[in-house]
């Protein structure tokens, strides 16, 4: 067959094995995505029915870019497959099987934001400390319940969970917890938790609704499988048990979302629930040049927990990955935008083609300022969303309202918006009129003679009445027309429009694109639903890579490393390559999460097509306050051979700061701070081969061998395989975190973390 030829051995042999249990390893820009989607195709032609194969993704736009590649094998039978993310899969079948588990079929899903302003109006309900019961805290506290399958009562009843919100003085959250399942559910709302959550509910309550999806998808696929967490490894788990013709795929060493829930055990112990597993390794890397391969196989050969792969590539050997080091953040900054603007004039690329990562937001602002200054264009990923703007969501509102006039936030969103008489007191009232009747506050409002003493406000009936109008009109009319005239007769159009300010003309215009993008979804083919409510359940269910209205924009890309996942650039920078920034300090408590940072490091640098440049500072300001920094311990994991050194850098001039005095010397090579970041000399002898591109001066000694460093004491004479010979001045901590403060003859004074020092006890001569 004529889309099998392309492939290589080992995707084609992971292609043809259609049936049973299939795990695919595969690397960094393996052509994973031509085998998910060629072996989709390979099923249809062998004679399996469409409708009975679900694919599973993490992306929406992962799935259409698969869906559009079968089409070309198997023209419109790709239509009928059932291929997305798993929210917006099991949204879809909730939306058919909602009232077996009390729920309507036009439930609202709600956002972060709308999940935020429920739990603050139960944290001040509670008169609770809405610091110590932070809102973002909370709110992630029910979401890893959600995703362990813990509901609210079984948080309440679990003593080891109730002694744990106890010690840290939030005794409450199991309160609030309920209080929130409580709302939504009142509400007819779902989270994004909630569409996991509630799909086991639904498949464990019933069995007969198992039974019937277990028989109608013999074929699963799912893919990012490392990224999967408990929720989602149960559903697949179930849903395969029948036919176990369940395909995963997935690279453990790019599994970065633990603090999402993701469990890496599911695609290291895979083989333990199908021990007839058939597994297959993509292990030619199709991306990346040679050299950046060999760095990035360097980084991740450290990490125990993993399965073992060896990635290649047949590319040229490319550039040597260049390793800059600053003075401080703003000077990273500064050559990390003077580099992209030499390589693109040098080389002709495109702004497009380069990107910056960093391991967390804040590292933007000397990024942004570097580049604003020499005029390149950029874009920040992560940013406000077009789905977030205000208007957007204002307007938003009156859709959900008119499609579940029980959603409580919307309604408390647009009751007085365009203002129309129905100020905070009369919404308070309605509100603690609902809670007191155990009713929405959209049954009081229609019916406010029951609820409320004399005659009701007329603002109020004539809201409820425009509602109700929405509601009619949208049976009938497509998602368009229903749009316009909700956006019209709400008179959020008007109110926009009479506002001439500039942000009133962007926000007007906004509104104009959103109507913009629902007349195109109504003129759609592919799609037969074209209502407004379908059109809703689509954007509710947006992931991030979806919300961008000008991501085909010729900009630099700035983002987080985690935020990159499944993107490439020809060049990338990859910056703040220090100790407690990445590795990030909150993952030095333990090995799993030290794992996981150099997994985050090696899913940086396989973003890099052709050139990758990694840099560090030795100070960056912290709170205020310039702090000195340590090149990251992931530099020491990199062999010399494919590495080059820029440091060209000088310290900045006129600095009275003494950290820039010791970082002259160091320059020079004068005084005690000279050490191997010290200005290259030239070569009199034959190069000496190191596996470190942090390798210092100091050579170990013959036998070097690190020590049990549990009953270090101070005094002691050490040896630091990198550092040299030291004295240990001071020891502070507890086990297993001690810090040792050691003066070394060469460098210094250091303070090392025993648990990661490496030192080789001499003697203990005081």
């Amino acid at each position: 067959m004529d889309y099998l030829q392309g492939l290589n051995p080992e995707q084609r042999a992971a292609v043809e094995q259609t049936d049973g249990p299939v795990m695919i390893i595969a690397g960094a820009g393996s052509g994973k995505t031509r085998v998910i989607t060629y072996r989709v195709a390979h099923l249809i032609r062998k004679g399996v029915d469409s409708f009975n194969i679900l694919v599973l993704t993490f992306t929406n736009k992962a799935a259409r870019e698969m869906r559009e590649r079968i089409t070309h094998v198997v023209g419109t039978e790709a239509k009928n497959i059932w291929m997305g993310t798993f929210h917006s899969v099991f949204a879809k079948i909730l939306r058919v099987e909602a009232e077996k588990i009390g729920y309507p079929s036009n439930f609202t899903i709600y956002d972060t934001d709308d999940s935020k302003s429920v739990l603050r109006a139960i944290i001040k309900e509670m008169n609770l400390d809405d610091k110590l019961y932070n809102v973002n805290f909370v709110l992630n506290r029910i979401s890893a319940s959600k995703n362990n399958l813990i509901s609210f009562q079984e948080y309440n009843k679990n003593e080891q969970i109730q002694a744990d919100d106890m010690s840290s003085g939030r005794g409450q959250l199991g309160k609030i917890y309920q209080q929130y399942a409580t709302r939504c559910y009142r509400a007819g709302a779902m989270d994004f938790d909630d569409l996991l959550y509630k799909t086991n509910e639904l498949l464990k309550l019933h069995p007969d609704v198992l039974n019937k999806y277990q028989h109608k998808f013999k074929y699963l696929m799912v893919d990012e499988y490392q990224d999967t967490n408990f929720s989602q490894y149960l559903i697949v788990k179930k849903l395969a048990a029948v036919n176990e013709n369940l395909c995963v795929v997935g690279d453990d060493a790019q599994s970065i979302y633990a603090f999402r829930g993701a469990n890496i055990q599911n695609i290291l112990n895979f083989e333990k629930d199908y021990p007839d597993l058939k597994v297959f390794k993509l292990e030619q890397n199709y991306r990346s040049t040679q050299n950046i391969v060999n760095v990035a196989n360097s980084i991740i050969s450290n990490n125990k927990e993993q399965l073992k792969k060896n990635v290649f590539s047949e590319k040229e050997a490319g550039d040597k990955i260049k390793i800059m080091r600053a003075f401080s953040d703003n000077e990273e900054g500064k050559m990390v935008a003077e580099a992209i603007m030499e390589d693109r004039s040098r080389m002709g690329k495109k702004w497009a083609q380069f990107a910056i990562l960093y391991r967390t937001n804040a590292q933007s602002r000397s990024m942004e300022e570097a580049l604003r200054k020499l005029g390149i264009p950029y874009k920040i990923y992560g940013g406000l969303s077009f789905y977030q703007r205000k208007e957007i969501k204002d307007l938003i509102a009156y859709f959900r309202l008119t499609f579940n006039p029980n959603d409580e936030e919307a309604l408390k969103r647009v009751i007085n918006y365009p203002k129309r008489g129905i100020g905070d007191t009369s919404v308070d009232k309605i509100i603690v009129s609902a809670d007191a009747h155990q009713v929405t506050p959209w049954e009081v409002i229609t019916d406010p003679a029951k609820y409320f003493d004399g005659k009701a406000p007329a603002t109020l009936v004539a809201f409820a009445t425009m509602i109700q109008s929405f509601q009619v009109l949208a049976k009938s009319k497509s998602a368009y027309e229903s749009a316009l005239y909700i956006a019209q007769h709400s008179g959020l159009l008007k109110d926009l429009y009479e506002d001439k300010s500039v942000e009133g003309l962007n926000r007007y215009e906004n509104i104009q694109e959103l109507l913009n993008g629902i007349k195109e979804f109504s003129e759609r083919e592919d799609i037969e639903e074209k209502g407004l409510d379908i059109f809703m359940q689509d954007i509710a269910l947006l992931t991030n890579d979806d919300k961008d209205k000008n991501k085909d924009a010729d900009t630099v890309s700035l983002m987080t490393i985690h935020s990159s996942k499944g993107l490439e650039f020809s060049q990338v920078h990859v910056v703040g390559l220090e100790e407690n920034l990445f590795p990030s300090q909150m993952s030095l408590n333990s090995r799993s999460d030290l794992e996981e940072e150099r997994r985050l490091f090696y899913v940086a640098v396989t973003r890099a097509e052709s050139k990758l440049v990694i840099s560090y500072a030795t100070s960056r300001f912290k709170f205020g306050t310039l702090i000195s920094c340590e090149p990251s311990r992931f530099l020491d994991e990199i062999d010399a051979r494919y590495l080059e050194l820029d440091y060209s850098a000088k310290p900045t001039s006129g600095s009275n700061n003494p950290f820039f005095d010791d970082e002259r010397k160091a320059w020079t090579g004068g005084g005690k701070q000279a050490d191997a970041f010290s200005k290259p000399k030239p070569a009199t002898s034959a190069p000496v081969k190191t596996t470190s591109i942090l390798a210092k001066a100091h050579v170990p000694s013959a036998g070097f061998k690190p020590s049990d460093t549990s009953n270090l004491q101070v005094g002691m004479e050490v040896e630091h395989e990198r550092f040299g010979f030291g004295k240990v001045l001071s020891l502070e901590g507890a086990k297993p975190d001690v810090k040792a403060t050691i003066f070394f003859k060469e460098i210094g004074q250091k303070q090392l973390l025993l648990k990661f020092a490496k030192l080789s006890i001499i003697n203990n001569i005081n």
